[in-house]
């Protein structure tokens, strides 16, 4: 696969990313990456076994992504790799179309996610609420958690088409838990758990859980399933050839990949939004997405998994003084020089012992302050949206989780949109006169009518239905300063109330529109029809006008009928 040249806005990165880089610099890039290396890889090789591959793709994925991800990426400080939330849609899809249709997923949502970076589409994580997100990861975690538990136990049970139907399998008790398998689990739950966390910068619980596991497992000569035979190569014997690409079943997989398009696009632009609140500088969120499209398109033919940046491993890198690229591409060499030299070891790492790797992670990776904040504040439509989300993407699949979750969100926006006000005011000659205006005429026939919020589809019948109760002979005068936005439905309801009252030989004015309405009302000639002698900035210029026409009107009536009378009177 040949690179692409790095574009002018990637140019730029790197040389601001560059800066007076110096030595110091570079010894903080290099410790950052020692220690990146040591949290990712027991999370490489659990989460290459979680996705329905192996320990060694899981390497190899975070390995390239390491060098490819991080040196193309949008900012320095974004490590990317294999990751949890990836492994729960991946092995759903391994279990269906095998390793051939995980990477050609891959390779297809890499191209999904390439398009959203090339046509600057990065700000649409931003029309995804938190609520989703934060029941989004959990259910993900949810997932993992099910999913492991088969190696948490040292057993075996039938495949399922969800995390509830695997789940379910458990409680069938057909099965003899591995004892040996769960105590080995246990202990490296309790050294992540119980590990300083001052110490875990340093070197990480789940780093030392992983060799005492393993050494307990080659020293005692344990009989647990182990990970068996790394490949001292990233070039795995199971990898994407273009030859064995499942031609037939591209349909099929069109929506996983968008899954993992989109998976990949949110976690990344989610990480680097995060990220770069820690170090006071903004992503490129659109160079970042063309980074994370290119490293996945390449990926699968090295045999590895898809990748997206990872949010703890990014952490890390941040708080240990890690502030470049150099020390993504530090993890990356550090780990590949483990493939090549300590294999044969890794090899031996229980599979027990990833699995309590993972139920450590799937904890942690909960957003629990996001979630006491929902509960705890009492937001009845938040807490429906994370748990509706958590729900769906635990039973269902997480494309129609997200689909499910937005659609919900944006249906509750509605609903408390629609929520508009609409509020008389009746206009007093006394304080118009005390305010400096000079009135005319009976001000009890002008009411000035305030709308609060969007005039949409959702607030139009609340509109209607009060201004159907007005009665007598005033003129409206419609404020709109606080309307952000209309839509065709809010303008027919405008345009039915000009047309009412003008039948009626009764005026409207308009006032306070904003940018956005005003345009809309020209488009629909509402402008152009009631006149711009109609529409005004304030409500009491509005006010000032309707007095005025109507102390002109009343003193032209008043003319014509003395007029009249003086005909009449000459005649006689």
């Amino acid at each position: 696969m040949r690179m692409p040249f790095p574009s002018i806005s990637l140019v730029q990165i790197w040389q601001d990313e560059f800066r007076n880089y110096n030595m110091s610099s570079f010894q903080r890039d290099l410790l950052a990456g020692v220690t990146v290396a040591a949290v990712a890889l027991p999370l490489a090789l659990a989460f290459g076994v979680a996705s329905g591959a192996s320990a060694a793709a899981g390497l190899v994925t975070a390995i390239i992504a390491g060098f490819l991800i991080g040196g193309l990426g949008g900012a320095g400080y974004q490590i990317s790799g294999p990751t949890g939330a990836m492994s729960a849609v991946l092995i759903v899809l391994a279990s269906r179309y095998g390793l051939e249709g995980v990477w050609t997923a891959g390779v297809l949502a890499g191209f999904m996610i390439l398009a959203l970076g090339v046509f600057k589409l990065g700000q649409i994580v931003n029309f995804i609420p938190s609520a989703v997100i934060a029941g989004f990861t959990s259910g993900i975690a949810v997932i993992i958690f099910i999913g492991q538990i088969d190696n948490l136990l040292g057993i075996h049970t039938e495949g399922a088409e969800n995390a509830l139907l695997k789940l379910t399998h458990y409680f069938r008790f057909d099965y003899t838990p591995n004892l040996t398998a769960v105590g080995l689990s246990a202990m490296v739950i309790l050294i992540m758990v119980f590990w300083p966390k001052n110490l875990n910068a340093r070197f990480p619980g789940s780093l030392l859980a992983l060799i005492a596991a393993t050494a307990c497992t080659i020293v005692l000569d344990l009989n647990v399933p182990i990970i068996g035979t790394i490949p001292q190569t990233i070039f795995l014997d199971q990898r994407l050839f273009p030859t064995r690409i499942p031609w037939e079943h591209l349909s099929e997989l069109f929506i996983p990949a968008l899954s993992i398009a989109s998976l990949g696009a949110i976690e990344s632009l989610l990480c680097g939004t995060v990220a770069g609140r820690m170090v006071g500088s903004k992503m490129d969120s659109s160079q970042e997405l063309i980074s994370q499209g290119v490293g996945n398109i390449v990926i699968p033919f090295f045999g590895g998994v898809p990748a997206t940046a990872a949010i703890a491993r990014t952490s890390v890198a941040i708080k240990s003084g890690g502030r470049t690229r150099v020390t993504s591409i530090v993890h990356s060499s550090i780990l590949l020089i483990v493939v090549l030299v300590l294999a044969p070891v890794i090899s031996h790492v229980p599979l027990a012992a990833l699995a309590g790797v993972l139920a450590v992670t799937a904890w942690r990776m909960n957003e629990w302050s996001e979630i006491r904040d929902i509960f705890n504040r009492r937001f009845k439509s938040a807490i429906f949206a994370f748990a509706s989300t958590l729900i769906a993407t635990v039973a269902l699949d997480l494309t129609q989780a997200i689909i499910l979750g937005i659609g919900l969100s944006a249906l509750i926006f509605v609903f408390q949109s629609s929520q508009a006000k609409v509020i008389f005011a009746s206009v007093s000659a006394e304080k118009m006169r005390a305010d400096g205006y000079e009135m005319q005429y009976d001000t009890n026939r002008i009411l000035v009518v305030y709308i609060t919020g969007p005039l949409f589809f959702g607030t139009v019948n609340t509109f209607n239905t009060v201004l159907e109760k007005l009665n007598g002979n005033v003129d409206i005068i419609l404020s709109l300063r606080t309307v952000p936005l209309i839509d065709t439905t809010g303008i027919s309801a405008i345009e039915n109330l000009i047309n009412q009252l003008e039948s009626e030989g009764r005026r409207v004015y308009l006032s306070g529109l904003t940018e956005p309405v005003r345009s809309y009302l020209e488009r629909a000639g509402v402008i152009q029809h009631l006149g711009e002698d109609r529409i005004f900035w304030s409500a009491y210029e509005a006010i000032m006008a309707a007095d005025h026409y109507r102390a002109n009107v009343k003193r032209h009536t008043q003319e014509y009928a003395e007029l009249k009378l003086a005909q009449k009177g000459a005649k006689s």
